[in-house]
């Protein structure tokens, strides 16, 4: 039997991207918690996928392990898989190939949990997916690609597309990066991590609130993005290269209607990488059989003690598939 904890990586003997390209020895970092239940035929029929965001330490899912890990230790088994493209798993600095590193989409990076999932678990359906921010664009696309993988989705603070500020945003990574004559030499420069330097500042700008923003004096705002920077020193700038041209081209907008998972949309006002107007309330609209809470006024974002009613949203949800 698989134990309640389980972390580690599995070597994936080769896996073909939509371009075609083709990766051997693939590495997948994984991590699961809560025992596996097993069908008739001998298949684990309690697998839910959490895809976090890419924030780390500013997540609200992360930081309500109580919800996400132990939803029910005998009702779920929860897989948590490092996407293709980030640092663990198979990635341009893991590999080494830097910005020979193949370009890959969100599809790519769904295929790649759904391989490893196949050869590790011979799962090929799942009892649900759990996202937050970009993780949410994986639950989307998953469900757009595959809807009958799935019986649940449930997507915090995420969108169906890129555009507006966000597309905005990357575009101006993008063009930071194209401004770095140092990008593409193979001798690492320090120039490199002035680069990582700049996008983090850039990225500080969407990671809270207005409100938060605005409660903060000067410099309070600045001990907060020397933090914010100083963590993102870990960052890879070849990793973070790919998944920026990954993201500018996510739109699954035109395929939300094959969802046919029931879906829980969870969305926070006032939160300043996405618009609850645009990102959240059209879904009522475009996934079929989904239900749309968001909420507001919170003082800090982040703020785990804040985010009671979000818990209860996310149990009270799931109790329909016990």
């Amino acid at each position: 039997m698989i134990p309640n904890f389980d972390y580690g990586n599995y070597i994936m003997d080769s896996f073909e991207f939509e371009s075609g390209r083709v990766l051997e020895n693939v590495n997948v970092e994984y991590e699961t918690r809560g025992v596996p239940e097993y069908d008739e035929n001998g298949n684990i029929a309690n697998a839910v996928i959490y895809c976090p965001t890419l924030k780390g330490g500013h997540s609200i899912l992360a930081q309500h392990h109580d919800i996400i890990y132990n939803l029910d230790k005998d009702a779920y088994f929860v897989i948590k898989i490092t996407s293709l493209g980030a640092p663990n798993s198979c990635s341009p600095s893991s590999t080494e190939l830097k910005y020979y590193f193949p370009e890959y989409t969100i599809k790519d990076r769904v295929n790649f949990k759904r391989q490893f999932l196949a050869e590790k678990f011979n799962i090929t359906e799942i009892f649900g997916i759990i996202g937050e921010g970009t993780g949410g664009f994986e639950v989307y696309t998953w469900a757009c690609e595959y809807p009958d993988e799935m019986e649940f989705i449930i997507v915090l603070n995420s969108t169906y597309k890129t555009y507006g500020r966000r597309y905005i945003q990357i575009k101006v990574a993008e063009a930071i990066i194209d401004s770095c004559d140092d990008f593409y030499n193979p001798q690492y420069n320090v120039s490199l991590s002035k680069l990582i330097v700049s996008i983090a500042r850039l990225m500080f700008l969407s990671y809270y609130s207005e409100k938060t923003f605005e409660r903060l004096s000067n410099d309070e705002i600045d001990v907060l993005m020397e933090d914010y920077v100083d963590e993102s020193l870990f960052m890879d700038i070849y990793d973070f290269k790919s998944r920026n041209d990954c993201l500018l081209k996510y739109d699954v907008s035109d395929k939300l209607y094959n969802i046919k998972a029931k879906s829980l949309i969870l969305g926070i006002n006032d939160f300043l990488s996405f618009n609850t107007k645009k990102d959240i309330f059209p879904l009522k609209d475009m996934i079929k059989d989904s239900k749309i809470v968001t909420f507001q006024d919170k003082e800090d974002i982040y703020e785990p003690a804040d985010y009671s009613d979000l818990g209860l949203e996310i149990v009270s949800f799931l109790k329909q598939f016990k």
